[in-house]
């Protein structure tokens, strides 16, 4: 067994063509073909199923997961002999949401990047509630999400707390409100974010604190589907505040007071594994985050 044909495994089990997996490793495949049966071979056992679409067999994912832990200790060996020569350089896996990626990390990539241009870093855009595992997991090296709850296998930092606020479309009849009542909300049809979220965890807590059940009308996978929604009139919504900045300026939408929510604040932090080995790379990277201030973040600077 040999590094390259754990990657060629990996990459099949995602692309599930022996074609497509060749053309991205840059092999042939009849060479992506061999490597797979050496595998087979080598363990006596099969660990794809060859029908169309290609699949994992159950042997081939116990396989897989036991292959990303050997990628994963090989990646930290070679950081930790690069580390020794006092160069920052590697490659940071970062896993965060959309709505957090866009307002967030250009502010402090940009810098990052051109400070060390040797560190190659990757973003991997997901729901909320797969940040936390996919850094416990292993396969993103950090997560920047809001903070649920401690746990003891991840240390965690607060970037800057976020609030909740109601938006409508500036054609809306609220919208040359600056303020309104919590009791209004519950005649107002709703385009909400889809159940599992953070978006909507907070949104179902402040309806049951508040005894509203809400009209929801539509229900996104995204906050940026979400704003598009109200942009054009289809509804009103409760949506992260630091995602809204642009839409606000461009005045795409209108921001309505609502006491009750802006009384909440939610914690929005970098996670990482409390027993990972920290390289050079990670550790610039998590300093230059919570070096920034509160308001970098929310985009007032």
């Amino acid at each position: 067994m040999n590094i390259n044909q754990l990657d060629t495994l990996i990459a099949l089990s995602k692309m599930k063509s022996f074609r497509k997996a060749g053309d991205f490793l840059n092999l042939t495949q009849p060479a992506v073909s061999a490597q797979i049966k050496s595998l087979e071979d080598e363990f006596h056992t099969v660990l794809i199923d060859r029908n169309q679409p290609i699949t994992l067999t159950d042997n081939g994912h116990l396989f897989i997961e036991h292959a990303i832990e050997i990628l994963n200790i090989v990646d930290e060996l070679k950081q930790k002999l690069s580390d020794m020569n006092e160069t920052p350089q590697g490659h940071i896996k970062l896993g965060t949401t959309t709505s957090i990626a866009m307002q967030v990390l250009p502010r402090v990539l940009s810098y990052f990047q051109n400070q060390f241009p040797l560190i190659k870093t990757s973003i991997h855009s997901m729901p909320s509630s797969q940040v936390i595992s996919s850094v416990e997991s292993g396969f993103i090296d950090i997560g920047i999400t809001y903070l649920f709850e401690k746990k003891p296998t991840l240390e965690t930092s607060v970037l800057y707390y976020d609030t909740f606020e109601l938006v409508v479309s500036p054609e809306h009849p609220l919208a040359n409100n600056r303020h309104t009542s919590a009791e209004s909300l519950k005649d107002l049809p709703f385009i909400m974010i889809s159940p599992g979220s953070a978006g909507r965890k907070f949104m179902d807590q402040i309806f049951k604190k508040l005894n509203i059940t809400p009209q929801i009308i539509m229900e996104l996978t995204s906050s940026e589907e979400v704003k598009r929604m109200v942009e054009i009139n289809l509804g009103a919504a409760i949506i992260s505040k630091s995602s809204i900045s642009n839409e606000l300026k461009m005045g795409t939408l209108k921001m309505i007071q609502v006491d009750e929510l802006e009384a909440v604040s939610h914690p929005v932090g970098v996670i990482y594994k409390s027993d990972r080995y920290l390289s050079t790379a990670l550790q610039q990277f998590l300093n230059d985050l919570k070096g920034m201030s509160e308001s970098q973040f929310l985009g007032s600077e």
